[in-house]
């Protein structure tokens, strides 16, 4: 599957549109975790299992954005974009979307 946040993939034709493909999921922190990233809060620095525990979400999320234009037949995403929102305290969401095309 190729990808791409722009509305082209340099040397290759869209032959065809299918629409919008989105994959999303929802992570909570741990509360363990919280009390070492106040402490980090403090005294400042990277929180690092945040910041992995991110990462992870976001490829969870890229990769049912993938397997949903799969389904409708796409061999490429283009105009891809994300979206993080808090859902509750301790919890967020990563959107990744973006638009499922054939290429050649």
């Amino acid at each position: 599957m190729l990808l791409s946040t722009t509305d082209q993939i340099v040397g290759k034709k869209i032959v065809k549109h299918l629409g919008l493909v989105r994959g999303n999921t929802i992570r909570a922190r741990h509360i363990g975790r919280d009390i070492l990233a106040i402490l980090r809060h403090i005294i400042g620095g990277e929180i690092s299992d945040y910041t992995k525990m991110m990462a992870e979400t976001r490829e969870q999320a890229i990769d049912r954005m993938i397997a949903d234009a799969q389904k409708l037949g796409a061999n490429a995403i283009v105009h891809i974009g994300f979206s993080t929102q808090m859902i509750m305290g301790g919890a967020s969401e990563i959107l990744a979307y973006g638009t499922a095309v054939v290429v050649e």
